[in-house]
């Protein structure tokens, strides 16, 4: 069978490890062929001309031929010029590797997603451009949820079916969505919020990251995320 070449394929570096002494191993997302491997032979070279192009958050072109399985050997690898005009620094920096981290449970490996590869690409430009980080995170998680088929229904109640109101409490379960109750800990208002991705108070920002750790934590299945941790350690001395 010949092998597939790709040439200057966008993408990113999500992840990557030491693969014998020299080279290394690279997770990284791609618009038209999704999240795939890499194998960077002698990457790690004092003179490798490619040791300070792969770099996380940065936008790359990469060419690479087919391998073995899931497994890819990269051959090249250039900075792409953006909009990308300065690094992620301080909490941007943090959520930047959460997102990451997001990309590798809830994307497989090899399944295109152009959408996400966009979505994640104006993710990193909010964070850049000095957004609030909470809300960009919401929104991150909510879409990216909806676009690989894990999407919150959360504008009816799940009981009357009637649409959730601004001014009522509800309970919210992962497998069954809101419910109307007196001593429900979501408001409707935050509700709303999660839907149109438009978060005006701290009490909405607050509920809708409750709701969406437990559906997060719900489709991982007991698998953690390191970063979550370093993030609220990180925003707590800030």
């Amino acid at each position: 069978m010949s092998e597939r070449l790709v040439s200057l394929q966008p993408g990113f570096l999500i992840r990557h490890w030491p693969y014998g002494e020299t080279s290394l191993l690279a997770d990284v997302l791609t618009r038209d062929f999704g999240r795939i491997s890499l194998l960077a032979r002698g990457l790690r070279k004092p003179k490798s001309k490619l040791a300070g192009v792969l770099m996380p958050f940065v936008p790359l072109l990469l060419s690479y031929g087919a391998g073995r399985g899931e497994l890819h050997y990269l051959s090249h690898a250039e900075h792409q010029h953006s909009a990308f005009d300065s690094p992620l620094q301080g909490k941007a920096l943090f959520c930047g590797f959460y997102i990451n981290e997001l990309i590798t449970h809830f994307l497989h490996q090899s399944d295109p997603h152009p959408e996400v590869f966009e979505l994640y690409q104006q993710s990193l430009m909010s964070l850049q451009n000095g957004a609030e980080v909470e809300s960009c995170l919401r929104c991150f998680e909510v879409n990216l949820l909806e676009l690989v088929g894990y999407g919150l229904d959360i504008r009816y109640d799940s009981q009357t079916h009637q649409l959730v109101e601004a001014d009522r409490k509800y309970h919210f379960s992962v497998e069954q969505g809101p419910r109307e109750s007196v001593y429900g800990e979501i408001n409707g208002t935050t509700l709303h919020a999660l839907h149109s991705r438009q978060f005006k108070d701290k009490e909405s920002l607050l509920q809708a990251k409750k709701i969406m750790r437990m559906v997060i934590d719900f489709h991982l299945q007991g698998k953690l995320l390191k970063s979550r941790e370093t993030i609220a350690k990180i925003i707590k001395h800030m």
